[in-house]
């Protein structure tokens, strides 16, 4: 332990040494990016946002909760559906996720599954912590309601934005997640590019994203 601890300092001390700076040296503030947002997105960063999620290839929607069964049965049927999962979080208890689900004969698979379980899930569903409208990014952090697995092993994710989800700035959603151990960053589908540089989608993750506005918190 000690040997790894005097590499580390030697590597800091070699930075340090490139930079001019010592262990003392002064950090300077940030300066603020942007100024501090009032809750809600404006209509502009909504037509921002899915302008930019359409540019990732994932497909946006704003809807309402009362849109919210007919949408999800549409979804099931393009995407085959037969099996999901979604995060249990008390939003989307109270937009009735589970019930509309197995409505539709979807089969649900318990949170806390084996991985290999859960990857036979054909969707997965959870809510966006954070949503940076400049360049359709979402930000969720990671809880025991709130499994990364949801978002990473089933075919299709389903993600749904509240009103409190948006965020300025990364700045600003760091401050946020700060006290989290884990934080997933999320801008489209998931995309992998080998060493002659072709595109192939949903290899280290899903192969295609929704992103829902469901402004329920009015």
């Amino acid at each position: 332990m000690e040997s790894v601890t005097n590499a580390r300092n030697q590597i800091l001390a070699d930075i340090r040494q490139t930079l001019k700076r010592t262990a003392t040296s002064p950090v300077a503030p940030r300066p603020p990016i942007l100024a501090p947002r009032i809750p809600g997105p404006t209509e502009p960063e909504i037509e921002k946002f899915l302008k930019e999620i359409a540019t990732l290839g994932a497909c946006g929607a704003q809807i309402t909760p009362a849109q919210l069964s007919d949408a999800l049965a549409e979804l099931v049927k393009k995407e085959s559906v037969r099996r999901a999962v979604l995060w249990n979080t008390e939003r989307l208890r109270r937009l009735g996720f589970v019930e509309k689900l197995r409505a539709l004969g979807v089969d649900l698979i318990a949170t806390d599954a084996d991985k290999h379980i859960m990857a036979q899930a054909d969707l997965g569903i959870t809510e966006a912590d954070f949503a940076l409208p400049e360049t359709g990014t979402l930000g969720l952090l990671s809880l025991p309601t709130q499994p990364r697995s949801v978002s990473l092993l089933p075919r299709v994710h389903l993600a749904i934005i509240h009103r409190s989800a948006w965020r300025a700035d990364l700045h600003q959603v760091f401050d946020e997640a700060k006290a989290h151990r884990y934080l997933i960053f999320i801008t489209g589908p998931s995309r992998t590019s080998d060493i002659e540089l072709i595109v192939t989608i949903g290899v280290h993750g899903p192969q295609v994203l929704y992103v829902w506005i469901i402004d329920d918190e009015a």
